[in-house]
């Protein structure tokens, strides 16, 4: 058992509620454990200027760790880190593989993803409330006729995966993450295809072995959150 009793293969227990700020086409709050992030999807009538002439539209997302987050985060001042900047390009880069961009030209949709609270995979929680939050923005647009296709063209979901003292673990909580001989960070499609994998050794090299059972974990344990997020996407039909 785990500090917080889950099983290995176990993952956090994950609520998305949807429709959590009021002026946002698309926002959800992310609960995985003790982490929180609340995620915003916004459109615009611009795009970057590599967009314009394919006739396309973006989508970008920022990343950011509010003050109070975790015990070291104080203040909002001052240049987003590298890291920041880094886990920003991750969330965006991952939720334009859902999109089809050429369904969307002219149009810019952020997604913002403000950590509230910080427990562990606060990356991996943007993508996957991301996704949703995403999800609702394009289909305001849509129903309001400013996207005449549909440019959502898969689902997306993201976890983390980790070797602690030797035990192979899904989803870490920070004290986890902290102590993890190997971090992965996994992004994949509801189909099973693969949008990104961030693996790290932190303290010894693991095998191939080990680097298959935690990709196997991972896609499992997506599979679960893909079933959350599927019936919070289904909860927004019924009331559309």
């Amino acid at each position: 058992m785990r500090t917080d009793g889950r099983l290995p293969e176990e993952t956090r227990p994950l609520k998305l509620t949807r429709d959590f700020t009021r002026y946002a086409q698309g926002s959800v709050l992310v609960e995985a454990g003790e982490t929180r992030v609340i995620c915003t999807a916004m459109a615009e009538s611009r795009v970057p200027r590599h967009c314009m002439s394919a006739n396309m539209g973006w989508v970008s997302a920022e990343y950011t760790m509010l003050p109070g987050a975790n015990p070291d985060r104080r203040s909002l001042h001052g240049r987003p880190n590298g890291r920041t900047l880094e886990i920003s390009r991750l969330i965006g880069r991952s939720l334009r593989a859902a999109v089809d961009l050429t369904q969307m030209p002219g149009i810019t949709i952020w997604v913002d993803c403000s950590v509230v609270q910080a427990d562990g995979g606060t990356r991996t929680a943007s993508i996957t409330g991301g996704f949703v939050a995403l999800a609702d923005a394009i289909a305001r647009l849509r129903k309001d006729k400013k996207i005449k296709g549909d440019p959502l063209v898969q689902g997306l979901a993201a976890v983390s995966v980790g070797i602690v003292e030797g035990r192979l673990l899904v989803d870490l909580c920070s004290s986890e993450d902290k102590a993890a001989a190997v971090d992965m960070n996994v992004v994949m499609t509801h189909d099973g295809g693969f949008v990104e994998l961030q693996g790290t050794a932190e303290g010894r090299a693991f095998t191939r072995q080990e680097h298959d059972k935690l990709i196997g974990m991972a896609a499992e344990a997506i599979e679960q959150i893909r079933g959350v997020q599927m019936a919070a996407i289904s909860e927004r039909l019924k009331s559309d």
